[in-house]
């Protein structure tokens, strides 16, 4: 999955977001939950660390998103992206070798070469390899205005970014979507995960995903892992990329290591 260093094209200056939109006044700051891959002697290293948005006094994401408007949501994408990088960057992301992911909104993306500047500028600012970022979107998002997430995600893997796809299964155009675009990663939804161990017919439908996403040459991250019983099983299945509760919670304005007990 190697990648040159990303570069914004020539674009608009100003678009509808920038131009016409409203700033969004509530303080944020991000909590960062690694992702681990996991070797033949269990775990060997983190893969990424997703970063979730939070308030500024360690408020959940849904105080927070509840701020959302349509006027703000373009103001609320962008300060996301810009404290993501700069925080890891103070916290010594880079320097771990892993990848920073990012969750975005397609509706708040009008056109991604110029949405993208103030994303390079944080970067560049913050001395934080762009080539580190992998921007992450849920399956429920692609619903809403499938050719718009497509050329955001095209327009990404040009620009040289990793993609990923979260929630995979929860929705209903998943696999629609993979038809027409692969990403990097794709992480498989919690739901799917749950239980796993003692349900033949969740193990069944995950050894075809595991399957499918290898064909495909597209990473598989199990998230929302919660008991030994489901990372075992996981391994056996042939996963390497874990996400979840019991390797690891998300830290606020740290980044966790894994779990002594794991």
């Amino acid at each position: 999955m190697t990648r040159d260093a990303p570069v914004a094209d020539p674009a608009p200056a100003r678009c509808e977001g920038c131009r016409d939109g409203q700033g969004f006044s509530m303080p944020i700051s991000m909590a960062f939950q690694p992702i681990f891959t996991s070797g033949d002697d269990g775990v060997a290293g983190v893969f990424a660390y997703e970063a979730l948005v939070r308030g500024k006094g360690g408020e959940g994401a849904g105080s927070v998103l509840s701020q959302v408007q349509d006027g703000n949501r373009y103001a609320f994408d962008q300060r996301c992206r810009v404290t993501a990088i700069e925080l890891a960057s103070r916290l010594g992301l880079p320097a771990t070798g892993a990848l920073l992911s990012i969750n975005f909104l397609p509706n708040a993306v009008y056109e991604p070469r110029a949405c993208i500047r103030a994303t390079l500028a944080a970067a560049e600012r913050s001395a934080f390899p762009a080539r580190s970022l992998m921007f992450e979107v849920t399956e429920q998002e692609v619903m809403r205005d499938p050719a718009h997430l497509l050329h955001i995600l095209h327009s990404y893997r040009e620009m040289g970014f990793r993609t990923a796809i979260d929630d995979f299964g929860a929705g209903h155009s998943g696999l629609n979507l993979l038809a027409k675009f692969q990403p990097d990663v794709v992480k498989v939804d919690m739901d799917l995960i749950r239980g796993l161990d003692h349900d033949a017919k969740k193990a069944i439908i995950m050894r075809h995903v595991i399957a499918m996403c290898r064909d495909l040459g597209v990473a598989l991250v199990a998230e929302g892992v919660e008991t030994p019983a489901e990372y075992d099983t996981l391994r056996d299945l042939g996963v390497s990329l874990f996400q979840g509760y019991y390797l690891a919670k998300p830290g606020f304005e740290q980044l966790p290591r894994l779990r002594a007990d794991a």
